[in-house]
């Protein structure tokens, strides 16, 4: 069975960091796509990034250009999101999604199949 577990969330102050992992199990990484979304209260879900794992092209939203970075680890099926310089409009759950596919990765949440259950990330003094 093909589940996607995301941990790593927690509280920081802005300005600091986290990691966030996306765990894959049930199915191998190889000719997938991840994608991290995260949605606030009262907002709609917003694709922050995504990782095409053959051939390894990425795709950041604008809001989060030069701050976050995306990369995966095959040997233990896992993809990550470093997440620097945080702000408090970053406060929101994070989570990863999976769809089986190569090339352009896409950040819309409709393309993807697959959802974990989501870590909440609070950024805050």
């Amino acid at each position: 069975q093909l589940q996607l577990v995301e941990s790593g969330g927690g509280l920081a102050q802005p300005g600091g960091s986290l990691r966030l992992s996306c765990a894959a199990s049930g199915f191998t990484l190889a000719y997938h796509k991840i994608g991290w979304f995260r949605q606030a209260p009262g907002k709609e879900r917003e694709g922050v990034s995504c990782i095409t794992l053959t051939g390894g092209s990425t795709n950041y939203a604008d809001s989060v250009k030069g701050r976050f970075t995306i990369y995966a680890d095959n040997v233990n099926n896992t993809v990550y999101l470093q997440m620097n310089s945080l702000k408090p409009e970053d406060t929101a759950v994070y989570y990863c999604a999976a769809e089986r596919g190569i090339g352009f990765c896409s950040r819309g949440p409709r393309q993807y199949a697959y959802w974990g259950q989501g870590t909440q990330v609070t950024v805050s003094s």
